[in-house]
This record gives C-alpha cells, sequence and structure tokens, in this order.
C-alpha cells in the first residue's frame, strides 16, 4: 500500500515537472521529494520519470500510475469532506436557484420550509437564464437548480411541478386560431432552438428532430434567453413547444399559446452536481419535496 504523503508527492511533481515547485507546494525539501520518487519506483521495479539536467517527464508507466491513482485521490478526498459536512450538521451556506418566474414560487416554499429547520444554514437564491444554468451548476456559482427535466448529466430530484405544453406561435400565425394541435406540425414549421450549452436530452424532449410519425424538423433560429427565442416566435421565425404556465407568465399580444393534445407534460425539479450532494443539497430537497406534497410521484421515462 501506498502512503498518503508518497501519492501526493507522485501527483504533485505529475502536475509540476519540476521538483522545485512540487517542494514548494508540498512544503518540503526537493531533496525530500527526490528521495519519495526513487523511493516509489524502487517499489515499482521501474523509472516514474525521465530526468536531465533540464526537463523532468513522465514515463509511460509514470503517467499510468498518476492517471489511475487521481481519481481514487479525489474520492477519497470528497468522501472525507462529505463525512465533516455530516458530522457538523447543516450549516454555511446553500446557493438556490430558478430558471423560469413560474418556478421561483415552488423554490421559495422549500427555501422557507428548509430555514424553518435548518436556521443555521444560510440561503441566497439567484436566478439564471438558459445560457447560464449549466455553468453556473459545473462552476460551482450555484449549488442547486429547480429546472426542467431531463437535465442530462446530473443528479435529479422528484419532479416538483407538472405542466402541459402549448406551442408558442406568432399572433398572426395560421395556427394560433387553432382550439389545439398535434405535435405533427412541428414538421411543417421551423422550430425556434434553444441555446447550444442546452443538454441534448433537453433538446430532444423540447425541440425534437423528428415528430412522432418521424417526420423531419426544420430547426429555426437560436435564442440565449426564453424571452429572446419568444420574441423570435413573435417575429415569426418559427413555432417553439413551451408549457402552459408560460401563458401567464410571458403573456405577449403578439404571441399565441395553443394547446399540444397529443404531448406529454412537462416536469420540472431540483438538479444539482452529484459529486456536490452534501448535507445541505440533501436537506434541501427533502424540503422542496415535503414543501409541495401535490408534485408529481415520478418522472416519466
Amino acid at each position: 500500500m501506498l502512503e498518503r504523503y508518497e501519492v501526493e508527492t507522485l501527483l504533485t511533481l505529475a502536475e509540476e515537472l519540476h521538483f522545485g515547485r512540487t517542494a514548494e507546494r508540498l512544503r518540503v525539501t526537493t531533496g525530500r521529494v527526490s528521495h519519495v520518487i526513487k523511493k516509489l519506483e524502487r517499489r515499482i521495479g521501474a523509472p516514474l520519470f525521465a530526468r536531465t539536467s533540464r526537463v523532468v517527464q513522465l514515463t509511460p508507466i509514470g503517467r499510468q500510475l498518476a492517471d489511475d491513482l487521481a481519481p481514487l485521490v479525489a474520492g477519497m478526498d470528497e468522501a472525507v469532506r462529505r463525512a465533516v459536512e455530516a458530522g457538523r450538521g447543516v450549516t454555511g451556506r446553500l446557493r438556490v436557484a430558478f430558471l423560469g418566474e413560474w418556478t421561483a414560487p415552488v423554490l421559495l416554499k422549500a427555501v422557507d420550509l428548509f430555514t424553518r429547520r435548518h436556521p443555521e444554514c444560510q440561503v441566497d437564491v439567484h436566478e439564471v437564464q438558459l445560457f447560464n444554468s449549466r455553468p453556473s451548476l459545473a462552476d460551482g456559482s450555484i449549488d442547486i437548480l429547480i429546472a426542467a427535466y431531463p437535465f442530462d448529466g446530473m443528479a435529479c430530484g422528484p419532479p416538483l411541478l407538472s405542466e402541459a405544453r402549448v406551442l408558442a406561435v406568432a399572433a398572426t400565425h395560421p395556427l394560433a386560431g387553432e382550439e389545439s394541435v398535434s405535435l405533427e406540425v412541428l414538421a411543417d414549421h421551423p422550430v425556434v432552438q434553444y441555446p447550444a450549452v442546452t443538454s441534448a436530452g433537453f433538446k430532444r424532449d423540447r425541440t425534437p428532430e423528428h415528430t412522432p410519425s418521424g417526420r423531419p424538423v426544420t430547426r429555426g433560429p437560436v435564442g440565449n434567453t426564453f424571452s429572446e427565442m419568444l420574441t423570435l416566435v413573435a417575429m415569426g421565425r418559427g413555432v417553439l413547444p413551451v408549457g402552459e404556465h408560460t401563458r401567464r407568465y410571458y403573456p405577449r399580444p403578439d404571441v399565441a399559446y395553443v394547446p399540444i393534445r397529443d404531448a406529454p407534460p412537462i416536469l420540472r425539479g431540483l438538479v444539482w452536481r452529484e459529486s456536490n450532494t452534501t448535507a445541505r443539497v440533501r436537506e434541501f430537497v427533502r424540503a422542496a419535496t415535503d414543501a409541495n406534497p401535490f408534485a408529481p410521484a415520478a418522472v416519466a421515462g
């Protein structure tokens, strides 16, 4: 078994490829770094680094060992962090966000219950847009987000909102006067597209490439925010399937909302990075579920 200081020395030198900088980071002498690496190489039975007077490089064996060890160390550090948080209880700060004004009331009910249960944890509430919702989760700017499913690559809690789908069209569009439409009409009109950062699964669900019968759907222009997408609809550049709550929160005289009679409902809930499943996040998900007892029972799949 390798000692923790041996693994840290190996991985740090693999990053820096410089004995002096490695020693500075680890707060030891360069002689100590050299001694540890030589000891590891004797144990492995092969060189891990190729050294010259000016260059330090990983050997293939050294690279393989570093690549294998790095995720294991990261997993150990994460496990320790979670244990420390669990031992401290639910304290600190939790940054929650909503995407779409109609999700804010559900989120605020969760915040209220969570705060009453855990008064020592401060909750900050933010609004995100389509273009920065995923990056904000990825870079840690926010801890948890209420958004529409599916949200690829993230952990998902129970759905908290369910709404029927409607088709947003320009007020002067031929479909504006219809009582309802089928998903098949998507093949007859360009469909406004979500920004590139939106997950692939979400796009397939909301703006599919084909209708249920297999007819191709023409891709319309891309919008960076939801308001911008609706403006493209109002300009006659395309149509857009949305949730029925859009009628209430985005009423526009230049946009009509027509029910889609054969589309499944849109489900929304909490999403977060799997690696950020802290005690705070778990308790917030529980509070959100308890605060919204009439939420859908399961994600449709």
